[in-house]
């Protein structure tokens, strides 16, 4: 009996072991199964081929400050207290027309016996002038000293420079009587009046503010790939945003033709440096604006984007494929659909190709897609944006 219990026991321990490894057998081969089936898995994204196209540069500015160099206070010479405005503001004026009048109570007065010390001293001086003379003939018969006649001499050039005094004074205070007319010192239109009829004003208060907006200029340092697109003389535009506020400063009157927010501006290209034959990372650009349309003023405008009116021909890439801002790694797909991560310089952009300066070639695929947690030697299915 003993024997065959031992049997049964055997049996049944060779069953368990049998089912043991079986199941043992099973896990392993599902595994392999299903790391194979991970390992042949891909990953979907989008992606376009590098390609040389046309673009038509752009950059975004996040601040530009708009100046005149046609703006500029009328300053009061002389003290006075305003009578008369002759232009309102928005006023068109020229260079050297009266702006106001003023009046001095003292001033008539001052002119007045300034103009009484100078007969005086005509008188003075052509009394001196005769003894002098007289002196003189005197001499030449020698019926004088010379003493005498030296006297009569220095006694003529003293009245002669109190004359000269007494004219300069004179001159002086119509010279300030004039002064209480102030003219605009630039052509222009008028801005901005500080003072009104009745004020009393002293020498070296301004006025009023003078300028011509016709014209204004902006400077703006851009890397070097993006002034290299520019020339002296080319024009360019400039977008403003869509819900621009146009409030002004100086509350300057619209010209014609303008077009409100929607306007579109045009620069020109007036400077450059350093110049583009030496070497630089970056450089100031200087541009002049045809503001005829009123549209802008001597402020800070946010959000403008400036644009090429040429196109540029180059190798580029969507900059939906850029890995981050700085524009220097993209995903390349090779032929295997494997990524690999590349090192690329970039150049300028329209706002949705990017100009491709080296680590590319024509024909490349580049992700545009998924970009988060792509790694290198990850194997993806392309689907082209041209397809």
């Amino acid at each position: 009996m003993k024997k065959y219990f031992f049997i049964g026991i055997g049996i049944i321990l060779v069953l368990a072991l049998a089912l043991v490894a079986y199941g043992t057998w099973l896990n392993i081969s599902d595994e392999d199964q299903i790391a194979h089936r991970m390992d042949s898995r891909a990953l979907r994204v989008n992606g376009a081929r590098v390609s040389r196209m046309d673009i038509v540069p752009m950059v975004s500015l996040d601040a530009v400050r708009f100046v005149s160099d046609n703006m500029t206070d009328a300053i009061a010479l002389t003290d006075g207290r305003i009578v008369r405005w002759h232009v309102g503001k928005n006023s068109a004026v020229k260079n050297g027309d009266i702006l106001l009048s003023m009046r001095d109570e003292k001033l008539p007065l001052k002119i007045q016996q300034a103009s009484s010390a100078v007969r005086r001293a005509e008188a003075a001086l052509a009394q001196m002038n005769s003894a002098y003379q007289r002196q003189n003939r005197l001499m030449a018969k020698e019926a004088t000293s010379k003493e005498k006649q030296e006297a009569a001499e220095a006694q003529y050039l003293a009245a002669a420079e109190a004359l000269h005094e007494a004219e300069a004074q004179r001159d002086q205070y119509i010279l300030e009587e004039g002064w209480l007319n102030v003219t605009s010192p630039v052509d222009g239109e008028v801005l901005l009046i500080y003072q009104q009829e009745g004020a009393f004003v002293k020498a070296g208060m301004p006025v009023a503010l003078v300028g011509d907006f016709e014209r204004l200029r902006f400077s703006t340092v851009l890397a070097d790939f993006d002034a290299r697109h520019m020339g002296i003389g080319d024009t360019c535009l400039l977008e403003f945003p869509d819900r621009w506020s146009m409030g002004k400063a100086y509350d300057t009157k619209f010209g014609a033709g303008n077009q409100g927010w929607n306007q579109r501006v045009e620069a020109r290209v007036v400077e450059i440096s350093p110049s583009l034959e030496d070497p630089s990372d970056v450089r100031r650009v200087v541009c002049e604006v045809d503001n005829r349309t009123r549209l802008l003023e001597p402020m800070t405008y946010t959000g403008i984007t400036l644009h090429a009116t040429s196109p540029l021909r180059c190798l580029a890439v969507p900059l939906a494929s850029m890995v981050d801002g700085s524009n220097d790694k993209v995903f390349v797909v090779d032929s295997d659909g494997i990524l690999h991560r590349e090192w690329v310089v970039t150049g300028t952009s329209d706002g949705r190709y990017i100009e491709i300066l080296s680590g590319l070639s024509e024909g490349d695929i580049v992700v545009t897609s998924n970009l988060d947690g792509l790694k290198d030697g990850m194997r993806v299915e392309t689907i082209m944006e041209e397809e």
